[in-house]
This record gives structure tokens, sequence and C-alpha cells, in this order.
């Protein structure tokens, strides 16, 4: 059985931010970069939690009701966000994504962020193991694509 992971397709060039970054210059990261989330990562790679367009929404929501000041990202990053190992099966992750809200999973091994999967990560991983099996038919090649997998039960990561 092909054994795809995380490993294998995940994104290692990854934008992040610290934790004592304004929020104010994170919101102009996410917009600048087109994407939803940052991991939040201390100076030495240290994965910490992520601030995404929804922590941008506590910002914006605080700073008119509660008219607080506005702080770093420490104060609105989310801490629990959903993770993974490198060896996280292509499976598992779809699942993740499947069953929650996230649109991005950290990377992490040993405590440090080391890359990034999307949902269209995913995809795209999925249609080039499709690709892979030329000149066959939409149905055949489905049916392989079920046949690599066959055996693999997708728990959660």
């Amino acid at each position: 059985m092909t054994q795809i992971t995380a490993r294998d397709f995940m994104v290692t060039d990854v934008i992040t931010v610290s934790p004592a970054t304004d929020v104010i210059d994170a919101v102009r990261l996410l917009l600048k970069h087109h994407i939803s989330g940052a991991p939040v990562v201390d100076s030495k790679g240290k994965y910490l939690g992520v601030f995404s367009e929804k922590c941008s929404m506590h910002v914006l929501l605080d700073a008119a009701y509660e008219q607080l000041p506005v702080h770093d990202v420490r104060s609105f990053m989310d801490v629990e966000a959903q993770t993974i190992a490198l060896e996280t099966h292509l499976l598992s992750i779809a699942q993740v994504f499947l069953l929650t809200p996230y649109r991005r999973l950290p990377v992490i091994e040993n405590g440090k962020l080391v890359g990034l999967v999307t949902r269209r990560d995913v995809m795209k991983c999925w249609m080039g193991l499709i690709d892979q099996v030329s000149g066959e038919s939409r149905e055949t090649t489905l049916m392989y694509f079920s046949a690599l997998f066959e055996r693999h039960e997708a728990p959660l990561a």
C-alpha cells in the first residue's frame, strides 16, 4: 500500500508570525499574502498556535466593544488549533479537514513547526495521484485510487 504522508506534500516555506507581533501588522500580513491564517512561532521555531482570520474578528470586536488598546498576537492566537505530525497519512489529513472547520494544519516535529498542509494541498496531492494513471477512464482511475488505500483506516491525527 502506498503511504503518502504530510511529509510528502506539505509546504515548508511557511509565513509565520511571532507572539509579539502587533495584531494590526498580523492582519495586514494575512491580507497581503492572501492567506487565512499563519502559525505563531517563537524565536527558536517552537509552535505556539495560529493567528487566523477568525482571530482577527476577535481583535475587531474587542476594539469596538471593549475599547481595548490593540495588543500583540499572543493575546488573540488560537492555542488549541489542530496540528499533525510528519507521518500523518493523507487520508487522516483529509478526514481532519472534513470533520473540523480548520483550513490549514501546522505540521509539527519535536514541538517545532516544520511545514503546513492546507485543504488545497490535499486536493493537489489527490489529483497528482489520479494523474499518474494515464489514459484510463475516470471510473478506473477512481477505483485505482480507492485500491491504493483499501486497507487504510483514517483515524483522526
